[in-house]
This record gives C-alpha cells, sequence and structure tokens, in this order.
C-alpha cells in the first residue's frame, strides 16, 4: 500500500515537470529586450513593464530574434493609431490613383504636338457649333427686320397689329434670347476646355521630360 502511494507521488511529480518543461519556448528560455523612452537597453527574462508602450524583441539564447512584441495601447491611443493607419491608406490609394492618370495621360498624349492637336480638335468643334449659332442668329435678325417693317404701320397702337405678327415678333425675341444664351455657354464651354488642357499640360511637361527627354514640351 504504502509502495503504491509512493508511485502516484512520483507520478504527479513527473506529470508537473513534463507541464512546466511544455510552456518552455523551443530552444530555452527567451531573452527580453527594448529600448525605453529615455533610450535605454532594457533585457529581462520576461515582457518588460518600462516598454509596455513599445516594441520589445524576444530573443533566443543564441541571440536571433524569436519574435516581436507589439506595445500595449490605451483604447484613445488605438483609435488614434488606426486613424494614422486609415489616413496613410487613404494617401497611398490617392497617390496610385494618381500615378494611373498619369500613366493614361501619358498613353493618350504621348508628345506635345498629340496634346496640341487633340486641344485644336476640341475647339474646332466648339466653333462650328458656335458658328452654327450665330448663322442662326443672323438669320433671326433678318427675321426681325422684316416683322419690324410690317410693325411700323401699327406704330401708333401696336394693340391693333394682328395677333399672328404679334405672335410672331414673341416667337423671334425668344429664339433670338436661346441664340445669345447658347453661344454665351460656348464661349464658356471653350473657357473650360483651355482651362483643362492648360491644367494637363502643367502635369505632362515633367513626365515628357522623364519619359523622353528629346521631347519638345515647349
Amino acid at each position: 500500500m504504502q509502495y503504491i502511494r509512493i508511485g502516484s507521488l512520483g507520478l504527479l511529480l513527473l506529470a508537473a515537470a513534463g507541464a512546466a518543461h511544455a510552456q518552455q519556448p523551443a530552444g530555452g528560455p527567451g531573452i527580453y529586450t527594448c529600448t525605453d523612452g529615455r533610450g535605454r537597453t532594457i533585457t529581462a527574462d520576461r515582457p518588460i513593464a518600462d516598454c509596455v508602450d513599445r516594441e520589445q524583441r524576444e530573443l533566443s539564447p543564441s541571440g536571433s530574434v524569436r519574435r516581436k512584441l507589439e506595445p500595449t495601447y490605451t483604447a484613445r491611443e488605438q483609435a488614434e493609431r488606426e486613424d494614422r493607419e486609415r489616413q496613410a491608406q487613404l494617401q497611398a490609394a490617392r497617390l496610385l490613383e494618381e500615378r494611373r492618370r498619369e500613366r493614361a495621360l501619358l498613353i493618350r498624349y504621348p508628345n506635345a504636338a498629340a496634346h496640341d492637336r487633340e486641344r485644336a480638335e476640341a475647339l474646332v468643334q466648339i466653333d462650328a457649333v458656335t458658328n452654327a449659332a450665330r448663322k442662326r442668329l443672323s438669320e433671326l435678325a433678318e427675321e426681325r427686320r422684316k416683322i419690324d417693317d410690317e410693325l411700323e404701320f401699327y406704330a401708333k397702337d401696336v394693340s391693333k397689329a394682328p395677333d399672328s405678327l404679334r405672335r410672331k415678333f414673341d416667337d423671334n425675341s425668344k429664339s433670338m434670347t436661346v441664340q445669345n444664351r447658347f453661344i454665351a455657354d460656348q464661349d464658356d464651354e471653350k473657357k473650360r476646355v483651355n482651362a483643362r488642357f492648360d491644367e494637363e499640360r502643367a502635369r505632362l511637361r515633367p513626365l515628357w521630360a522623364g519619359n523622353a527627354p528629346a521631347t519638345s514640351t515647349r
């Protein structure tokens, strides 16, 4: 009976020793090291309390880095850290998108001549539309002259003019207003197109210089 009790105790001791050994990292216990807020290098056989707010490294007995321990942050510090990471990611995404646009712009306009050519084509289209509107405005002005000639007979009392003649006058006035507004809109569009090409030109100059130094950028 005594023999059984001793055997049981021995088994318990062996199990405890085995568990303790299992908890030790492979290759022996680690050495923890960090640099504290005052610039001192600290080492210990366990995580270092003075470096809880900064990265620590666990070294193997041979001195190689076994793992890195991230700092422990307060809720506010963690939120600020995540916000900084988000901002950095957004900035990286913006830069990536900017590079993508620059590549697309350079493919579309490999040199200054290509850019000048497309600007000229865009302006020609606007001028064609504007000229058509001006031509229509001239036609309306001629119609207006004829209407005014007819209204001369009713100069003393325009209310006596036929309804059809007054409708012609009103329709002509509205049409002229529409055409004048359209021409003004085309003038604004021309300014926007020139502004866009000017902005592109400023972005393209360094791209042309970096892509093909011999290319003239004017």
